[in-house]
């Protein structure tokens, strides 16, 4: 077979592309190179035509290329993100340095859009993406909570049809459900003979079989059933050594690679940790909105002794030699795009990896384990996805947060880096004017024969789970003569299967649309009056950027009773950007009846 050199492929690039499509080469001078595996302590690194042309060039600075200096830096691989689901802020994994995202369940529109703008050369703008698509799940599982229909599957002699129009769809690789919930949030799950003929049906037109699992238990089956890699890890506050040891070495043996997500583990242990340094250069790189995440977690309080069974054991998988991967779960509360991978690297190396071990889980590990072509290396011919930092982040993981430039496809992002801090910094202009006027008292509830009403917003009206696919009901009434004297409502209730997380209730839009944001900072707690059977509710309240809502629990006894509840009780909400507050039953299944009047808004 004739060679063909890297120069001649980079030539018959120019050729095939616009004139304008690359912009001039860039060298990398005398910097410290982490290749994807190998450190050398300086190199000079070439860029050309949006590869990279050399990674140890040694002569002098081509003509008219840029020179940029590596002293006192680091050159790495763009970080791969191996675990997100990506179905917004597109633009944010690449202003922090991750120019890869691997998403485990998206809509399938926006995967087909940014697979046909990555093979045509026109996604420059933002992370390159690899998706499963639309997950393998049953009916009423993991995954159908989000409000757009999916198709689920149900037995084993359906699982390669199921599969073949997933790949179909454009899939990468198959992405697989196990998971029967905890506690009051029972889900339906596929059972093992199925996840089996899943797993089988993606082997047979060679795609990667992945499972999202949260138990031991699962983990271990999926494993034995033949699961490329495990997604997750789960959470728990012990965990024997042999224990951990033997999952160790069955992943080893099933050469099976884990993402354990310990961004999204410390969310539901409850833990909220930062994800970069106040003295970061990123810190400022998210906008309002953009920050909700990151305050909110899904456990309702800090319980950092679950993160113990997680570090055991991926200290045991790393032991054994078992692929271990960085992936954040971003889109999950106590997450956000980009900046979350970076307090991914620093739990890897909290849990036992070395600095350089958590580098290569984010940049040539992922690349080899999901296929992902000349990505996460730097060597001859693979794409120009970079990542320059101040500092060596192989003695210091922190260092991979001192960002001083980043390359996608060879072209510096400086600019769209810019552009968002200019937006973030317009944002923090005070606009008094956008702020909701309340009413002198407060009162937000003014119900009347004619209309369940509002001073403020679009007004009240009943919320179930029912418009995200559920079954719950509920029915409103006016009662006129409620709580001193002010008519209130009250709410007849039904709680059924159906939804993962069913509820039924009452809800206020306080924006001039439904669920469009308002400006309540006017306001610093809500208070209200409730009688009803006895049974225990909640008070929710979404912001702009929340996926789940925050709670705050109540009790409706036999009398009226006055319930005030702080804004800051809610974690995660923007008072500022709020788009719903409800008053709910559930997530237990069953009837209820309760009675709501005099709902204030007040600043004290």
């Amino acid at each position: 077979m004739k060679t063909i050199t890297v120069k001649a492929i980079l030539s018959m690039c120019v050729l095939a592309c616009p004139a304008a499509a690359f912009a001039a080469a860039t060298l990398v001078q005398d910097v410290r190179v982490f290749d994807g595996k190998q450190v050398h302590p300086k190199r000079s690194v070439l860029i050309e035509n949006g590869v990279i042309a050399n990674a140890d060039y040694r002569g002098a600075a081509p003509a008219g290329a840029r020179v940029v200096s590596g002293a006192g830096r680091t050159l790495l691989p763009g970080l791969i993100d191996a675990h997100v689901h990506a179905y917004r802020h597109f633009e944010l994994p690449l202003l922090f340095g991750v120019t890869t995202q691997v998403d485990m369940f998206t809509g399938v529109q926006a995967m087909q859009q940014i697979t046909r703008a990555m093979a045509a050369g026109e996604n420059r703008d933002q992370a390159d993406l690899f998706s499963a698509g639309t997950l393998v799940t049953a009916a009423g599982g993991h995954g159908t909570q989000f409000g757009m229909p999916i198709p689920t599957l149900a037995k084993p002699a359906e699982a390669q049809a199921f599969v073949d129009a997933r790949i179909a769809e454009g899939s990468h690789f198959i992405k697989i459900v196990l998971e029967e919930g905890h506690g009051e949030h029972k889900m339906q799950s596929l059972d093992l003979a199925t996840v089996k003929a899943a797993i089988d049906a993606a082997h047979r037109r060679g795609k990667l079989a992945v499972v999202h699992i949260s138990t031991l238990a699962n983990a271990r089956a999926a494993l034995d059933a033949g699961a490329d890699g495990l997604v997750h890890l789960f959470i728990g506050d012990r965990i024997g050594q042999q224990e951990a040891a033997a999952f160790a070495r069955l992943a080893r043996a099933k050469d099976a690679f884990v993402i354990p997500t310990f961004t999204v583990l410390e969310s539901s242990a409850g833990v909220r940790v930062p994800p970069v340094g106040a003295d970061s250069p990123l810190a400022g790189l998210l906008d309002k909105e953009q920050q909700v995440p990151l305050t909110s977690s899904y456990g309702p309080k800090p319980m950092p002794e679950k993160l113990a069974v997680p570090k055991t054991v991926t200290a045991a998988l790393h032991k054994a030699g078992v692929v271990v991967l960085a992936g954040t779960d971003a889109g999950n509360p106590g997450t956000q795009y980009g900046i979350s991978m970076h307090r991914e690297l620093a739990a890897l190396v909290e849990a036992g990896l070395s600095p350089q071990a958590a580098l290569a889980a984010a940049t040539s590990a992922p690349a080899a384990a999901f296929r992902l072509g000349k990505r996460g290396r730097i060597a001859n011919g693979y794409k120009a996805d970079l990542l320059l930092v101040n500092g060596n982040p192989l003695t210091d993981i922190s260092a991979t947060q001192q960002i001083e430039e980043i390359w996608k496809d060879g072209e510096s992002v400086s600019a769209l880096r810019a552009k968002q801090r200019q937006r973030v910094a317009q944002e923090l202009v005070p606009s008094p004017e956008n702020r909701v006027r309340l009413p002198g008292d407060g009162r937000i509830s003014l119900f009347t024969a004619e209309k369940f009403g509002s001073p403020v917003g679009t007004g009240w009206g009943p919320s179930h789970d029912g418009m995200m696919g559920g079954s719950s009901t509920v029915k409103l009434a006016l009662l006129p003569a409620a709580a001193e004297g002010q008519a209130g409502v009250s709410i007849d209730a039904t709680v059924a299967p159906g939804f993962p997380y069913p509820w039924a209730g009452v809800a206020f839009m306080p924006g001039a649309r439904p669920m469009q944001a308002a400006d309540l900072s006017g306001a610093k707690l809500i208070r209200f009056r409730v009688r009803g059977d006895g049974q225990r509710y909640q008070l929710m309240m979404m912001s702009t950027g929340v996926t789940i809502p925050a709670t705050v629990p109540f009790t409706a006894g036999a009398d009226w009773a006055e319930v005030t509840v702080p804004f800051s009780a809610m974690p995660g909400i923007d008072p500022a950007a709020v788009t719903m507050i409800g008053f709910n039953a559930g997530p237990k299944l069953g009837g209820y009846r309760f009675e709501l009047a005099d709902v204030r808004l007040l600043e004290r």
